[in-house]
This record gives structure tokens, sequence and C-alpha cells, in this order.
């Protein structure tokens, strides 16, 4: 019963933090003159992954490697398969051409160099997640130095600029209620998850990874509820880019993460490099750069076979 209550504690803590968050990075957007992209990318990335890179940091500190590496990489894949799905799902996103000229391409770039580092022996050695916290920093600064004039933003008219003290408040509260809900659905999850004796993988790879998914979630249906449809695509990939780079660059500086189950390194991580690639083809066809109900179904079938496959 415990468990249930902090499940469902976490659940609203992270809706209303995805809401708070949202209409800072809005604020933050229109005061700076950056496209909302950017901000989707950098602002809200990086709150929306803090709960990944809390959950990491302890899991690698406290002796649970394969919890560390299973929610990075459950976490991607329920990105795209999940929180993408059911984004679109809601709505069609027109996708801008900054996705295949840059955000795309990085994603997977990101995600080929993790494994190229993990594949082999088995650990994310210390200076490794300093080459990948390295080129997140490289990343970032092409970013707001490049993009920052390449993307064509269209502002509704309906946004708010809010004094800067409002702004600071709501990033300051809605990253902390995310960061507080995340914990709290994590304690009650992997609670009730242990209480039926589950590997750590798996509660990584599904459990702490969809519930450290749900900010992703809560920001990205905020916005397509919001129609600022532009925040939440920039959202995910910039998440996924975060989770590889920050994440699991942080957390291997602090500790080398070396991986126990090997199902990780035969399953899970071409689970995730698969459904990266697949984005790209479902932007193009059938209709040129945009995502609609039909790919929501695709990218939501391929995650139920991920989770199905991964319980069995």
């Amino acid at each position: 019963m415990g468990n249930l209550l902090f499940i469902l504690l976490g659940l609203a803590l992270l809706i209303l933090g995805g809401n708070w968050l949202l209409k800072a990075a809005v604020a933050l957007s229109l005061r700076l003159a950056i496209p909302k992209i950017v901000i989707g990318m950098t602002v809200v990335s990086f709150a929306t992954s803090a709960p990944e890179l809390i959950v990491s940091i302890k899991a690698a500190l406290d002796g649970f490697p394969d919890l560390a590496l299973g929610n990075v990489v459950g976490s991607n894949i329920a990105n795209l398969g999940l929180v993408l799905a059911i984004t679109v799902l809601l709505g069609r996103i027109d996708v801008r051409r900054s996705f295949y000229t840059t955000d795309w391409p990085v994603m997977m770039l990101a995600s080929l160099l993790f494994v190229g580092f993990i594949y082999f022996d088995g650990v994310l050695q210390q200076y490794e997640g300093i080459i990948l916290v390295v080129f997140l920093f490289l990343f970032l600064i092409f970013l707001l130095r490049f993009q920052k004039t390449a993307v064509v933003d269209e502002m509704p008219e309906d946004d708010e600029l809010l004094p800067l003290h409002k702004t600071v408040f709501f990033l300051g509260i809605g990253g902390t209620a995310l960061w507080g809900g995340s914990e709290l659905l994590i304690d009650g999850a992997v609670g009730m998850a242990s209480a039926f004796g589950v590997s750590d993988r798996i509660i990584g790879i599904t459990i702490v990874s969809v519930g450290t998914s749900i900010p992703e979630l809560a920001a990205s249906v905020v916005a397509v509820i919001k129609k600022e449809k532009a925040i939440s695509l920039g959202n995910l990939i910039g998440s996924n880019i975060f989770n590889l780079l920050a994440v699991l660059g942080i957390t291997s500086i602090i500790t080398p993460i070396k991986v126990m189950d090997q199902e990780l390194l035969t399953g899970d991580i071409f689970w995730m490099l698969g459904i990266s690639f697949l984005i790209l083809p479902l932007v193009f066809f059938p209709k040129g750069l945009r995502l609609g109900w039909r790919d929501g179904i695709v990218l939501l079938a391929f995650y139920a076979l991920f989770v199905y496959l991964t319980l069995n």
C-alpha cells in the first residue's frame, strides 16, 4: 500500500513539475530571443534528465551498476517508443530541418560512442566518461552558436513574458518537483518490484526507466496541449543525448560502471540503437518531415515488443 502511494504521489509531482518547467522554458526563450527548440534541447532536457542522473549516480555508488545502465538505456528506449509515441498519438508533429542536420545525427553518434565504449570490455571507464562529457559541451556550444540563428521559430502570440524572478521560481520549483516526484516514484516502483524478486537489470530497464521518463512524458504532453510542439520533440531528442553524454558520462567519472548482466550488451543496447535509427525513416515516410498517429502506433508496438521480450 505504501509503495502504491509513493507511485501516485510521484506521478502527481512529475506532472506539475513538467508544467512549471515548460512555463519557465517558454518565458526564457522569449526573454533571450532563443528558438524554443534550443531551449527544449538544453534547459528542459537537462531538468528532465536530472532524475536519471540522480538515480544512476546513487545506483552506481551503492553497487548496482546494472540499475544505473538499465535506467539510461531503458529511458532512451522509453523516450522514443513510449513518450514520443504518446505525444504524436495526441497530435501531429511537424519536424524541423534541424532534426536531420543536427539533432538526430548527434543522438546517433552519442549512442554509437556509448555502445563502442561498453560493448568490448563491459566497463564504462572514467576516461570514457570524460570523453562523453566533453562531447556534450562541444554539442551545446555548437547548438547555442549556430542553431540559434538556423532555426526559424514561429512564436505564438499568447506566450507570456514572465518577470525574471517568476521565471527562475518556476524553473526551480519545476526541477525540484520533477526530482522529488521521481524519487517517490522510483522508491515505490523498486519496492514493489523487489517484492517479486526481479533482477536489477529488469527493474532498471523497465520500471525505473519508465519512472524516470515520466518527466519527459509530462513535459511533452503539456507541450502538445499548449501547442509548443517544437519543445516536445527537441526535449526528447535532447534528453536522449543528455542521458548518454551527461548522465552516463558524469556517473562513470565518479565511479566506473561495470556490466553485470550480459543481456544489457547482447540485447538492450541494440534495441536502443534500433529505435533511435527508426525515428529517421518515420520522419520522412509516408509524408516528409512530420510524425503522425501511424508513426505513434509503430513506435508503441516496437516498445511493447521490447518490454515483452525483456520480461520473458
